[in-house]
């Protein structure tokens, strides 16, 4: 958050986020169950969304890309009661990223705008958000899905469709997920793994076809990080025998942890939630931000009820810097994950945040 606010919050949006609420607002509560296809859509009425893609391609030619595409939306409650169709109501944030493995280099764009105007836009009646030319959709029924996504960034560009292999993974208690002691500390979330990718990447002025495999988030909430929390560490990993595996925590100053969580599910299985203490986050090679001096776990052992897992980047300098729309530091990379014997066993993305500066909601 990128992707995200507790976990895969937004970040810091700035002045936007910190000014002060002028009504009351609906709270996560548990047993407020999603409902599809009407959850794949905008949900205006909370502070903070956010859909988050991020996956691994394979070129023509055997090369390994990452890209990373989030849109956020954010509610300026300050506007709320402006009858004016000029207020900012609602912000449209985007973020994309490009991983060349090969070349060792990250590419990152961003964007903001107010909705309306034809500019930005969610529609909340199935994921369709958009911010001029960037866009992101999502066709089908409740159970089967087709994104389609288009970036045109100054130094890249994709078009990508990632068709559903598996029915969405309902996190937490049926979409209620804890991000922190608090009940009211929550989101509503839920993934979308194993997508199956094909498309195109434009990198270095040339256009070829790309395939793969892609993980999806969607969230929205209203509650804010705990107080002694500056920011977390997740996990999203597509596993290749068809498993999939979210896990993450909150943590604090000291670099203990606030809260944790995480979920697996195997193929044609129930997914296993798992609770704050079956997950454990254990730091190990760091790398040093050239350009921040923030200093990065990029390499983790990562504990879960489904087993001991080892993250590892792919790319260390994988930090990406939003200070031009949500106004926070990042670091967000494509990175493979191997079991207990160090076998490689999945691929997919680490983010880490409040490592430059603490996260602010």
């Amino acid at each position: 958050m990128d992707r995200r606010f507790c976990l895969q919050a937004l970040g810091s949006l700035g002045t936007y986020l910190a000014l002060p609420a002028v009504a009351a607002h609906p709270e996560i509560k548990p047993g407020d169950a999603l409902r599809f296809p009407r959850d794949f859509g905008a949900h205006p009425e909370f502070r903070t969304e956010w859909w988050y893609i991020t996956g691994r391609l394979r070129t023509a030619d055997r090369q390994t890309l990452g890209f990373q595409v989030t849109f956020f939306r954010s509610r300026v409650d300050t506007a709320q009661d402006n009858p004016s169709q000029f207020a900012a109501k609602q912000l449209i944030l985007a973020h994309a990223a490009l991983t060349d493995v090969a070349s060792r280099q990250l590419l990152h764009d961003q964007r903001i705008a107010r909705e309306g105007l034809g500019l930005a836009g969610a529609s909340t009646t199935d994921t369709h958000v958009y911010l001029r030319d960037w866009s992101l959709q999502r066709s089908g029924s409740a159970t089967q899905s087709l994104y389609q996504a288009q970036v045109k960034a100054t130094s890249f560009g994709f078009k990508l469709d990632m068709r559903s292999t598996q029915a969405p993974l309902v996190q937490g208690q049926a979409g209620y997920s804890r991000k922190g002691p608090l009940p009211s500390q929550a989101t509503r979330y839920y993934s979308q793994p194993q997508l199956a990718v094909t498309g195109e990447v434009t990198l270095k002025g040339q256009a070829q076809a790309v395939t793969g495999q892609a993980w999806m988030d969607h969230e929205c909430g209203e509650g804010l990080l705990a107080p002694d929390a500056v920011g977390w560490d997740w996990i999203g990993m597509n596993l290749r025998d068809g498993s999939a595996l979210m896990a993450f925590r909150v943590r604090r100053a000291d670099g203990s942890t606030s809260w944790a969580g995480g979920s697996f599910r195997a193929p044609g299985q129930a997914a296993r939630i798992f609770k704050p203490e079956e997950v454990r986050f254990i730091p190990g090679r760091t790398w040093q931000s050239p350009a921040t001096h923030a200093t990065y776990p990029v390499e983790w052992q990562v504990d879960t009820p489904a087993g001991r897992f080892t993250v590892r980047a792919l790319l260390d300098a994988q930090e990406l810097a939003g200070q031009q729309s949500t106004g926070t530091v990042y670091w967000e990379g494509l990175s493979e994950l191997r079991d207990a014997d160090q076998r490689v066993v999945g691929e997919g993305y680490l983010e880490m945040t409040g490592y430059a500066n603490p996260m602010v909601l």
